[in-house]
């Protein structure tokens, strides 16, 4: 009999030690008094008295145990969730969503996710969604877009043409892929039809050609990325 006491005095002291932010839960109380309870029966002879308020205190501290490993795990889902809410915030102000469309749309699915496992209860879940938002986000970074124009400088300053312009790695890096800007602006050149007649002060517009994202004219004080990197 002073060894099913002895156990449940063990379980109880590494229950306090596993968590003891929790161990004033209810369940942990109630072990505490059958266990009491237990002590003072056994100490007044009554052995099956003792025994049945040693199993009560037993049931409720594996009660309390279940508890806090769901307080813990509750806890553990906050806290990931907090975090991935801060770097979609962060992913948002920085315009990931157009940058980085394909990591920023598995962010969010991956945060909605979270958030509807959380309010289920399933912290377990929860965590996992909130941990794969995080991975989705780790390689974004503040980007300047390519620009979506660009005016045409004077020839002796810059050599502006379709073939040169397409070449520069803000816009095409390839001029072989001049055609392009001819097509999307040929109407607003004096004759259409000749692709070498284009002039200083021309809003060019640069066509996406592999959905990438592009917004505002070219700033050659600005620092753009290579297209296609």
């Amino acid at each position: 009999m002073k060894k099913l006491i002895s156990v449940l005095f063990v379980t109880l002291l590494t229950l306090s030690v596993f968590a003891i932010s929790y161990k004033n839960n209810t369940y942990q109380k109630l072990a505490n008094e059958y266990t009491k309870k237990a002590e003072a029966a056994l100490d007044a002879g009554e052995y099956d008295l003792s025994v049945e308020y040693a199993k009560k205190a037993e049931e409720n501290a594996e009660l309390s145990e279940a508890y806090i490993r769901m307080m813990m795990a509750r806890g553990e889902a906050e806290d990931a969730i907090k975090l991935a809410k801060n770097q979609v915030a962060y992913a948002e102000k920085i315009d990931a969503e157009h940058n980085f469309p394909m990591a920023y749309s598995s962010a969010k699915e991956n945060l909605a996710n979270a958030e509807t496992s959380f309010n289920a209860e399933d912290y377990e879940k929860a965590l996992q969604y909130a941990r794969q938002c995080l991975a989705a986000l780790d390689g974004i970074r503040e980007v300047t877009p390519l620009p979506e124009y660009y005016v045409v400088r004077p020839w002796a300053e810059t050599k502006d043409c379709y073939w040169n312009i397409s070449g520069r790695p803000y816009v095409y890096n390839n001029p072989l892929l001049w055609e392009n800007l001819y097509q999307a602006n040929k109407n607003n050149m004096p004759k259409p039809e000749d692709p070498n007649l284009i002039h200083p002060g021309m809003k060019m517009k640069i066509p996406s050609l592999t959905g990438e994202y592009r917004s505002g004219t070219y700033d050659p004080k600005k620092s753009y990325s290579t297209y296609g990197e």
